[in-house]
């Protein structure tokens, strides 16, 4: 007799946005707010979308604003998503209405998985997820918490003299909690019907309410993550859009030679800069899978980038014998050292025109080619753009810029289909760099082979608005293992040798 595999619960990720913007001075709900081109809801849902672990999304939302998440929802196709529904006037309220939501279609004796989590926390790691959904594997209570790195103080008010320290409290047992926090739907549903019978119910948390009325079932802690911070106050919203802004995607995984070609095969793409170097790889690796390739250069076809009418041209030709235009890759650029005080007005002219100005005009004289097929347009960024280095002023600030229109045109674009990237490669073999530095040392650069086959996957992918990282793989360590912010720490730790 054969014995049948018990199948895995639902899990349904609840994500709690009934706050207000009071705090942060908005006459709006602060998750409507715009971190990095997004609604932060849009953020925190697109996190739960792409979590293998997540099967469907309920939206708890502020009174009045549920037609605006429905609007986000519908344009950000964000699929798992399947309930918008208005939150109450305080959390545990909220929470209730979410677990009636929940047991919704129920047979008797089913149960679930769910994971609440703040709309406003959208820094939220895929790992942090996936540990949470892991561990309800064992245990009926999850929460999400780091240890406090600041002093924890009780205080007490005496009089009208103000607050005096009554307890310092060990610090190595205090942690913060985070969210999300998980829980079998059994588990939840019971803690708060055991709390309805309490007349001094109030709790500012779900494992609160676990612990106080359930005090028999434990509570596992996942490791939680310091950028899953919660954007509460103004500070918070500049934070958190510096930590998107500084925080490069880990590269989508490489397809292989089959996955390359039927998506490649029968595409066309137009490569500013492919005279040599990335912008050669990337033509000579998409023209072995098939497709029609443009590669465009100021000493092989005699493009200038800086020249609208060069690129206009390049564009209409590939067009015209074509029919199609599926992706724009600009590599060209110009590196220049010296301090800026020293540097002369040609010079200055040739950095902005050739850096910043070249994929500008790109992007506005490609926009309508990519329109029509809901293709990409791919730019390129250094590890100096977030902060400038002495001697590579015009260098990193153009380098910045491109990341700001990487960005801008995302948002702006989205309406149409039309995706756009950024790869941001460490050192990498170039022509262009070896005419900066000259020879350097054997394997402490990055090829540009390997930076094009990156750049490919990323046109192959969905991702839109993204600075994608490229660095040499630790051996110890795959890349992969890596989390966008992780990546973004060892790039800004490297910054004094990367340019």
């Amino acid at each position: 007799m054969s014995v049948q595999p018990v199948a895995k619960p639902r899990t349904t990720a609840v994500v709690l946005a009934g706050g207000t913007g009071q705090r942060v001075g908005l006459s709006i709900p602060k998750q409507l707010l715009k971190i990095a081109g997004k609604a932060v809801i849009e953020h925190t849902l697109t996190t739960f979308e792409h979590a293998e672990g997540i099967d469907d999304i309920i939206v708890l939302m502020a009174p009045g604003y549920v037609p605006d998440v429905e609007k986000i929802v519908a344009k950000a196709g964000l699929t798992k998503v399947t309930k918008v529904i208005e939150g109450g006037t305080t959390r545990n309220e909220t929470t209730e209405r979410a677990i009636s939501a929940l047991g919704e279609g129920l047979a008797a004796g089913e149960d679930r998985n769910v994971l609440f989590h703040d709309a406003v926390r959208p820094l939220l790691s895929q790992r942090v997820i996936q540990d949470c959904v892991d561990a309800l594997d064992r245990y009926q209570a999850v929460d999400v918490a780091i240890p406090s790195a600041d002093t924890i103080i009780v205080t007490r008010t005496h009089g009208g003299d103000g607050e005096f320290i009554t307890e310092v409290p060990d610090r190595s047992r205090l942690r913060r909690g985070q969210t999300p926090q998980a829980f079998k739907l059994s588990t939840i549903r019971r803690a708060y019907e055991v709390a309805a019978g309490d007349p001094n119910f109030q709790a500012t948390d779900d494992c609160s309410v676990v612990l106080k009325y359930l005090p028999d079932v434990p509570i596992y802690v996942v490791a939680g993550d310091e950028y899953n911070m919660k954007v509460t106050q103004p500070v918070d919203v500049f934070i958190a859009d510096k930590l998107f802004q500084l925080a490069s995607t880990a590269a989508p995984q490489q397809a292989d030679d089959a996955a390359y070609r039927a998506a490649l095969s029968g595409k066309t793409l137009v490569v500013f800069g492919g005279s040599y170097g990335i912008g050669s790889d990337i033509a000579k690796i998409a023209e072995e899978y098939g497709a029609t390739v443009y590669a465009l250069g100021r000493s092989t076809t005699g493009t200038h980038v800086e020249n609208p009418e060069h690129v206009d041209d390049a564009l209409s030709k590939a067009y015209s014998e074509t029919g199609r235009i599926d992706y724009v890759i600009n590599t060209a650029g110009v590196l220049r050292i010296g301090k800026l005080a020293e540097t002369d007005n040609t010079t200055i002219q040739e950095a902005l025109n050739v850096n910043y100005l070249a994929p500008v005009q790109i992007a506005r004289a490609s926009y309508k080619y990519l329109a029509e097929t809901k293709g990409q347009l791919l730019l390129y960024t250094s590890s100096s753009y977030t902060r400038g280095r002495a001697e590579y002023s015009l260098y990193s600030s153009t380098k910045a810029a491109m990341v700001n229109l990487t960005q801008a045109l995302a948002d702006e674009w989205a309406s149409e289909g039309v995706r756009v990237n950024c790869v941001n490669p460490e050192r990498t073999a170039t022509p262009m760099r070896t005419k900066a530095f000259g020879d350097e040392p054997a394997g402490s650069l990055l090829s540009s082979e390997a930076v094009a086959r990156t750049s490919l996957d990323v046109l192959l992918s969905e991702l839109t608005g993204h600075v994608i990282d490229v660095r040499q793989v630790d051996p110890t360590r795959g890349a992969s293992e890596a989390s966008g912010f992780e990546q973004a720490l060892a790039s800004v730790l490297d910054r004094q040798e990367d340019v």
